[in-house]
């Protein structure tokens, strides 16, 4: 019953802070990010984490992501640990080339899922390796 209304209450979190942005507001924002991200090269490592690092606060990861800490979802370095020690690769499971290997509860799964598909799905190749390279730069 507690997991029942917990996984409620996530869903209902995610929903309200996802739900409220108008259509125009977003298509106007991904466009202003797309050309930001067209007219910067990347030089460095250090660029692709500085990328990673915006992309993952403007794509909303934060939100169930932290550094250290278990929120919604699991955190940064529990992530990078499990990635290490099954040898994953974050790439393919943010394209959904593979299933998820942290967190495997069906509600958690779900939850990312929605994401991915929202959010993560659009990302060019480059801007996955940044988000890539920032989760991998939290130790």
């Amino acid at each position: 019953m507690k997991k029942s209304f917990l996984m409620l209450g996530l869903v209902a979190l995610f929903v309200a802070s996802c739900g409220d942005t108008k259509k125009e507001e977003v298509k106007s924002e991904v466009q202003n990010e797309e050309e930001s991200f067209e007219n910067k090269e990347i030089k460095s490592p250090e660029d692709y984490v500085a990328l990673g690092a915006k992309l993952f606060t403007e794509k909303t990861c934060a939100t169930c992501h932290l550094a250290d800490t278990k929120v919604i979802g699991p955190s940064i370095k529990d992530i990078n640990k499990i990635y290490a020690e099954k040898n994953g690769n974050i790439v393919a499971f943010l394209k959904g080339e593979t299933p998820a290997i942290v967190d495997t509860d069906p509600g958690q799964v779900a939850i990312m899922k929605t994401n991915l598909d929202g959010f993560v799905k659009a990302l060019k190749p480059e801007e996955l390796a940044a988000l890539a390279a920032y989760m991998a730069s939290i130790k």
